[in-house]
């Protein structure tokens, strides 16, 4: 056989694969579209798909496990610090003052921010914050749990 009749008879052949192909293909969408299945459908299929098989894998249990601790240690964390709190602001109540005195006294009077940053409780407050911070975060460089919440007078906590 010739290389030029050779060369023509597979470019038909190509042609004619091409033609049957596209007939398949139109066949395919026609029997998709007869039984509800439209490209959005299918996306929507492939896509739940894809979610339960990343829900299922390793990693992301993994992740959601360590995502629910972590929440559970914030929350009892903060569980004990609101009540510390509620606590220590149960006995710094002011006791009832004299109606001569208390028309010269105002809240700005009865606790200065020095004197609470300075306080046991704030203190104790910071610490727990801190390893609170220490445990969620992890440490960052050369820090400490203590070294990550100590403020200075330069950069008050508020």
């Amino acid at each position: 056989m010739h290389p030029v009749s050779a060369a023509f008879q597979v470019e038909e052949e190509i042609s004619t694969l091409r033609q049957v192909l596209s007939a398949k293909e139109r066949h395919a969408t026609e029997l998709k579209r007869k039984l509800g299945l439209s490209p959005l459908n299918e996306f929507k299929q492939n896509l739940t798909k894809s979610w339960q098989d990343v829900q299922t894998s390793n990693a992301y249990k993994k992740t959601q496990e360590t995502l629910s601790q972590a929440g559970q240690k914030t929350s009892a964390a903060l569980t004990t610090m609101g009540s510390a709190i509620s606590r220590k602001l149960g006995d710094m109540r002011v006791l009832p003052l004299s109606n001569s005195f208390s028309s010269h006294y105002s809240i700005r009077h009865s606790i200065s921010m020095p004197a609470i940053r300075n306080s046991a409780t704030f203190k104790s407050f910071e610490d727990k914050m801190g390893n609170l911070k220490y445990k969620v975060v992890g440490p960052r460089g050369d820090e400490s749990p203590a070294d990550s919440v100590t403020p200075t007078q330069e950069n008050p906590p508020f």
